[in-house]
């Protein structure tokens, strides 16, 4: 297995975890939170993140974030739900937000884990910051 591969192996991981510790049976999946200057909420990616969504999308898939609403949400549904970021995975707007805190904190100790495991700067930014800068590389 490759680094890469063994990195996306790595981020799938956390993800996997994730999903088993989320319990968003409040969630309406009614797209509100994907649109963040409205919903008054910024959602934070690392970099390793960012490399699995790129190679699970492709990279000329990464669309720039021209405003305050995620890309990827049309008609208030996810058109990368399978690869979604952690913080998608973690916030529910009618969710208790101590545990989503907590869950936020744990996975941000993992991501930096993997940065320095694989050698790979550590970023912690903002979406629209992230998607922006990588669309205008490719």
């Amino acid at each position: 297995m490759t680094d890469n591969e063994q990195l996306l192996a790595e981020v799938a991981r956390v993800y996997q975890w994730l999903d088993t510790q989320t319990v968003n049976n409040n969630c309406k999946i009614c797209g509100k939170c994907c649109d963040f200057e409205r919903f008054d909420h910024r959602l934070f990616i690392t970099s390793p993140e960012l490399i699995y969504f790129a190679t699970k999308l492709a990279p000329d898939k990464i669309n720039p974030m021209a405003n305050g609403r995620c890309p990827y949400n049309t008609e208030d549904k996810c058109g990368a739900y399978e690869h979604r970021f952690a913080g998608c995975r973690i916030f529910c707007c009618q969710s208790d937000k101590d545990s989503q805190s907590r869950l936020s904190e744990a996975v941000v100790a993992e991501f930096k884990s993997i940065c320095t495991n694989f050698q790979i700067p550590y970023r912690y930014v903002d979406l629209k910051t992230a998607l922006n800068d990588f669309s205008g590389q490719i």
